[in-house]
């Protein structure tokens, strides 16, 4: 019995497609073998350099990681890690700078330049709480998960703690400063929330915690004027009064002529303006590394300093031509 046309056709595209298939899968691609080293270490930092200068990221990763893996123990290793950390920062590959930095420390702790990797490690945590689209969106940062800065505000103690007169000690500063306000702002937004859902307990225990962990920063007076306010709501009318009369000495025109808190104008009193740009208003100007890494010694890092520093040390007038070996 023969079959309808139109089935011996279906059956001979599905004959067809099964024979590609097979014939695909019976040749797989060819397996990239690795050969091994195909130039000096001398040449893998050289053509590194030069791609650098130019700015070809991309040619540099793969040099400097080349370096990297073939010649580990090599003169130029330790400086090939850090100026591949540096490539992997200005790729924006921040998640990779992290792991870079984290390794640098781990295998070289004594290494005269390992705070560099302290510094990077904490500007790269701190910038992909910034990197992507959600910098353009509507979203404040305070909004956001705000882990990465945390991480980075921890980097950055570590850093200090550590190496209290590194070069890099100031700028670390400044980057805590700016992130205490953000974490701040954080503890304040979901202060604010308690307050509109009438969770007292809730928002004195966020503004409490601001009070106590961040002092220094724009969001103390109504973190103040929160505890006031809550607390009078709570019927704690003793520890709301305390908090007014330091708002009397510090901000008096947080209180109004009645003596109550003037819970709106204290909102107004906070770095709005920081708070309303996703930080790329009100943040400091470092926090946008452009850069170099004194990954060298004296000399070779002359040929560096400019381009790997992050803008914290001057460039040379005379670029050095050569690069000797990081010892």
């Amino acid at each position: 019995m023969s079959l309808p046309r139109y089935k011996m056709t279906m059956l001979a595209v599905s004959l067809g497609i099964a024979t590609a298939m097979t014939g695909c899968s019976s040749n797989p691609k060819k397996e990239v073998v690795d050969t091994g080293p195909q130039s000096s270490e001398q040449i893998y930092i050289q053509n590194a350099e030069k791609a650098l200068e130019r700015g070809q990221y991309i040619e540099a990763a793969k040099q400097l990681e080349a370096l990297d893996t073939y010649y580990p123990t090599s003169n130029y290793a330790q400086q090939a890690q850090l100026e591949l950390l540096y490539v992997k920062f200005q790729q924006k590959d921040y998640e990779n700078a992290v792991a870079l930095a984290e390794r640098f420390i781990k295998l070289n702790p004594q290494h005269p330049n390992v705070d560099y990797a302290y510094y990077v490690r904490g500007v790269a945590n701190m910038e992909q709480n910034y990197a992507g689209l959600l910098r353009y969106t509507s979203l404040k940062q305070s909004h956001r998960d705000v882990s990465y800065i945390k991480l980075a505000y921890q980097n950055f103690v570590d850093l200090i703690r550590r190496y209290p007169s590194s070069q890099y000690a100031v700028d670390a500063a400044q980057r805590m400063k700016f992130i205490g306000q953000e974490l701040a702002e954080h503890e304040m937004v979901a202060a604010r929330f308690n307050i509109k859902r009438k969770a007292w307990i809730a928002a004195t225990e966020r503004a409490q915690w601001v009070v106590e962990h961040y002092p220094q920063t724009p969001q103390i007076p109504e973190a103040l004027a929160t505890l006031a306010y809550s607390y009078d709501k709570l019927g704690d009318r003793a520890t709301s009064q305390q908090y007014i009369e330091l708002l009397k000495l510090n901000y008096p025109h947080l209180v109004k002529a009645d003596g109550s808190v003037n819970l709106r104008a204290a909102r107004q009193d906070g770095s709005w303006l920081n708070r309303a740009t996703l930080g790329i208003l009100g943040r400091s100007e470092k926090n946008t590394v452009e850069t170099t890494h004194p990954a060298a010694t004296e000399d070779s890092s002359r040929s560096l300093i400019n381009r790997l520093s992050f803008g914290l040390l001057d460039k040379p007038e005379q670029p050095a031509t050569t690069l000797p070996a990081t010892q």
